[in-house]
């Protein structure tokens, strides 16, 4: 396994976005804006679709192609009203009975002063205390970077799986080899260390699937997915209300 070419095949921009699968698997999909409290955040999208019969909200962290769309997105590091938006979309379909799937990839929550003045830890701390009792199905999928909070903060889910070429972690390798070493050029060492890729943690099973990208066209993944998310949804929807949730408090108990 070369570490490396995983990491780059995680953050690499032509890697289809939260945006792409949303608008390729659900039918009809219609774009929601804003946390009602401050401004709408572009690094995280969200909103309705539908699967088949079933309505399904979606929610993600959305990277740009380009340069001038990761400026608008924030090179896809939400600010708290980001997963204020995801959290305001989540307890909508929990009143409406809707699943929830959410698509992840960031390098974690942006970091910056007005984020910490927003209240960047609080929402994130909500947002895994709402996910954890939410009374619907929910399925997480890692499609490129998992950051530390600001990916967990999206992950609290009944099905977590991640792509092939993803990485899940507590922070960037680079991060984590600036703290052990003091030397960020490390980071392919580190991340050897940390086990962030997604057959290392299937086996941990931290994560409980691995979607195969190999040998497959963007728009045969996307319908991999799609077949996926119908299959799992079918199966999360006959469990009783009650099991469910206790599945998911079990799931995460057990780390």
């Amino acid at each position: 396994m070369n570490i490396a070419k995983i990491v780059r095949e995680a953050r690499e921009q032509s890697r289809l976005t939260t945006l792409d699968f949303a608008t390729s698997i659900f039918d009809e999909f219609i774009e929601l804006h804003g946390d009602r409290s401050f401004r709408d955040d572009g690094a995280v999208v969200g909103g309705i679709g539908w699967l088949g019969e079933q309505a399904v909200t979606v929610v993600g962290i959305q990277k740009g192609k380009s340069l001038q769309d990761n400026l608008k997105r924030n090179f896809g590091q939400p600010h708290p009203e980001g997963y204020r938006k995801a959290l305001r979309l989540m307890k909508q379909a929990e009143k409406f009975g809707r699943p929830v799937v959410t698509f992840i990839n960031t390098a974690g929550a942006y970091p910056g002063v007005g984020a910490e003045e927003r209240g960047q830890g609080e929402a994130i701390a909500r947002n895994l205390m709402e996910m954890s009792d939410l009374k619907v199905p929910i399925i997480a999928i890692i499609i490129g970077e998992g950051g530390s909070g600001g990916a967990l903060a999206l992950a609290v889910a009944d099905r977590v799986w991640m792509l092939e070429n993803s990485i899940y972690a507590i922070l960037s390798p680079e991060g984590f080899a600036s703290i052990l070493w003091k030397d960020g050029s490390r980071a392919m060492e580190a991340a050897e260390l940390m086990k962030i890729t997604s057959h290392e943690l299937l086996e941990m099973e931290i994560v409980d699937k691995v979607i195969s990208e190999t040998g497959l066209s963007s728009k045969e993944l996307i319908q991999k997915v799609k077949g996926e998310i119908q299959t799992e949804l079918t199966r999360l929807a006959q469990l009783p209300l009650e099991q469910l949730l206790e599945n998911r408090y079990q799931r995460f108990r057990k780390y």
